[in-house]
């Protein structure tokens, strides 16, 4: 590939290992897609000639789902996970040009694989809080290197048994991702840190702590990235509001809280904040206790007031690292608006002989970097 750039590609039913030197050469291209609010796909082309391992390989059945697939980036000596999870679908396309048949496969994150079987009513939870019930469900997958992360929730809300005893709802998948609605949390499955290992964190959506690296735009023999764009909505932010009804007021009118926006988790990232421009009330959420609804509010407010976004492309060899996302990251050289601290919202990893590319999304909830 590239000096200082390789892709390594694991394959196997449950414990993947590298896969053939001949089938890594017949590698066209590679592209893996990181994001916040989606599952994480990938998709491999392969040459797909006469008489070759590939074709012999499909053949064979072993690019058959759910074959699982680990692809692990080394880029200056250290090696970064960029997929577990398994095949879905594969294409091929024949064509006349000689060379120029391929076969494409397509997959998802191991999230895949919660969500296969329906569960409803089979599963009883007694006396257990959510975040006991997301240990127990993920505590399945580890012999796949699923490692749970489980941050326990502001209000631990025992249920007893002799009210009410939880019942599992829909497929794995499905049900944790409830559980992590329910308390204003999100559930996600982050490959590594070694090949074959994958972090299933269930927390709240962290927007603290240091940039991974900072991003330098017009900024002549620093700049690092070939192209950003950023947009501002402004009537996309909201100001959202409970409304509190007490009986005990002369005409009964409910009395609107508004939720902020920020909070420890998902401060403030620049000095200058949008003015919302709409109002309105949070529903639904009489079926939650207040702390629920308290934390539900404040992680629905917090992302919508992500109403400035960023969107570019960077060669991940002038970078010298790959971006990675879920993580902070600087922009620099952009202007006094645009330049500070971001979210990275998505990460498109394009690799192909010569060329290891990145397209990236990030987001924030202010203007002008702090300092």
């Amino acid at each position: 590939m590239l000096k200082g750039i390789s892709l390594q590609i694991m394959m196997g039913a449950v414990a993947p290992s590298p896969i053939a030197p001949e089938l890594a050469e017949a590698l066209v291209s590679a592209q893996v897609t990181q994001a916040t609010e989606q599952r994480s796909g990938f998709t491999l082309s392969f040459a797909y000639g006469k008489n070759s391992l590939v074709r012999e390989k499909f053949r064979n059945r072993f690019f058959d789902p759910p074959q699982r697939v680990v692809l692990t980036a080394m880029v200056g000596g250290s090696p970064i996970v960029l997929m577990d999870g398994v095949i879905t679908r594969h294409e091929v396309t024949s064509a006349n040009e000689p060379g120029a048949s391929q076969l494409n496969i397509t997959g998802e994150d191991l999230s895949r694989l919660l969500d296969t079987v329906d569960l409803s009513w089979v599963m009883k939870y007694p006396a257990m809080p959510p975040e006991a019930r997301v240990a127990l469900i993920l505590a399945k997958y580890l012999p796949l290197g699923m490692v749970p992360t489980v941050a326990p929730s502001i209000n631990i809300d025992v249920p007893l048994p002799t009210q009410y005893i939880p019942s599992h709802m829909g497929t794995d998948l499905q049900y944790v991702n409830y559980l992590a609605k329910s308390v204003g949390y999100v559930f996600y499955i982050d490959p590594g840190p070694l090949p074959g290992m994958s972090i299933a964190y269930w927390g709240p959506e962290i927007k603290v702590g240091s940039s991974q690296t900072t991003l330098f735009v017009n900024s002549d023999a620093m700049s690092n990235v070939d192209n950003i764009s950023f947009s501002y909505d402004g009537f996309a932010k909201s100001l959202f509001v409970f409304l509190l009804h007490d009986e005990r007021m002369p005409l009964n009118l409910p009395i609107p809280i508004p939720v902020p926006d920020v909070n420890p988790l998902s401060p403030p990232m620049g000095k200058r904040w949008p003015i919302p421009l709409r109002a309105e009330p949070l529903t639904g959420m009489a079926k939650f206790s207040l702390p629920q609804a308290i934390m539900i509010g404040l992680a629905k407010a917090a992302r919508a007031a992500e109403v400035v976004s960023a969107s570019g492309s960077l060669d991940v060899l002038r970078l010298g690292r790959a971006l990675r996302a879920r993580q902070l990251v600087s922009v620099a050289g952009a202007g006094v608006p645009h330049d500070g601290i971001h979210y990275v919202r998505s990460v498109t990893h394009e690799l192909r002989p010569g060329e290891y590319k990145q397209r990236f999304t990030l987001s924030r909830n202010a203007f002008e970097p702090w300092g």
